[in-house]
This record gives C-alpha cells, sequence and structure tokens, in this order.
C-alpha cells in the first residue's frame, strides 16, 4: 500500500505532519520546530478516527487501543477524509 499524505506546506512549510499507511499499520510523523514524534500503530489496534474540519484546514484525531489518542494537524479536508477513509477500511478489513 506505501500511501503517504503530508499536511499543508502554509501553515508549517518546513516541518509537515506526516501520514504513511504501510501493510500493516500506520505511521504518524507529528514535528515540531526543533522535535519530531513518530507513532506507529497496527491497523488492529486502531479503535476510532476522527476528522475536525475548519474552514480551511483539518485535524485528524486518531483513537488506538491503550495508547493516548494521536493528532495530526494542518491537513487539506479532501486528505483528511481519505485519511480516514483508507483508516476505516484497513480496520474493518
Amino acid at each position: 500500500m506505501n500511501e503517504q499524505f503530508s499536511a499543508s506546506g502554509l501553515m508549517n512549510p518546513f516541518f509537515p505532519d506526516k501520514v504513511t499507511f504501510g501493510d500493516k499499520g500506520v505511521t504518524f510523523k507529528v514535528s515540531k520546530l526543533f522535535r519530531s514524534t513518530d507513532n506507529f500503530v497496527f491497523y488492529s489496534d486502531i479503535s476510532g478516527v476522527e476528522v475536525d474540519s475548519g474552514m480551511f484546514f483539518s485535524t485528524i484525531r486518531v483513537i488506538p487501543r491503550m495508547r493516548p489518542e494521536i493528532i495530526i494537524n494542518n491537513f487539506t479536508k479532501g486528505d483528511a477524509k481519505k485519511v480516514k477513509e483508507l483508516i476505516l477500511q484497513k480496520v474493518q478489513a
């Protein structure tokens, strides 16, 4: 599968958040000015996905089992919807 989505470069042009789909799970890279955090979650460990849409950008909230939620920001509405659909397809499979 290996699809990748990046957050909009308008809000954070040098360190955009990223979502990368693999065969067994999905990796969420949350970037800050001087550090970044990579979170890998198996599809079977995801209990839900929520998308909060603002006027221009969306926030994706992934709810894994037995872990704190993962929040990734500044995705286009279309990309956020596609990420949610892909995760839910894999979770239900």
